[in-house]
C-alpha cells in the first residue's frame, strides 16, 4: 500500500516491538534544541519510513524508522506532535539553510 498501512502493527505487536531508543532520543534532542518540534511522517517503502521534524525556530531535519508505525511511535514517546500532512502553515515555518539551498543549486546545475 502507498500509504504505508501496510506496515501498521496491531496493538498486541506494538508492545513486543518498542520504539527504538536512540530514534526517541535523536526525536527528543531535536525539539529540545529548536524550542519544540512538529513531524510528519513519510512512508518511504521497503526502507520504512522518514520522520520530517520542523522545529519551532524553523530549522529542520529528519530520522529514518523501520516503518510508519515505528515512527508514530517514536514521536508519541518524545512528546512530538504529528502533523497527518504538509499543511500550508507548516511549510512556512520551514527556513532551509544556505548550505541546503548551495547543494540543491549544485544538483539543478550539474544536469
Amino acid at each position: 500500500m502507498a500509504d504505508g498501512s501496510d506496515t501498521t502493527l496491531t496493538s498486541e505487536q506494538a508492545a513486543v516491538q518498542p520504539a527504538p531508543s536512540g530514534l526517541v532520543a535523536g526525536i527528543r534532542t531535536f525539539a529540545a534544541g529548536h524550542g519544540g518540534a512538529k513531524a510528519v511522517i513519510e512512508y518511504v517503502g521497503k526502507r520504512g519510513a522518514r520522520i520530517v521534524l520542523v522545529g519551532e525556530d524553523g530549522v529542520w531535519g529528519d530520522q529514518f524508522a523501520d516503518g510508519t508505525d515505528v515512527a508514530r511511535l517514536a514521536c508519541e514517546k518524545a512528546g512530538v506532535a504529528i502533523e497527518n500532512e504538509w499543511e500550508r502553515e507548516l511549510m512556512d515555518q520551514m527556513r532551509p539553510s544556505n548550505d541546503l539551498w548551495r547543494s540543491m543549486a549544485r544538483r539543478t546545475m550539474a544536469r
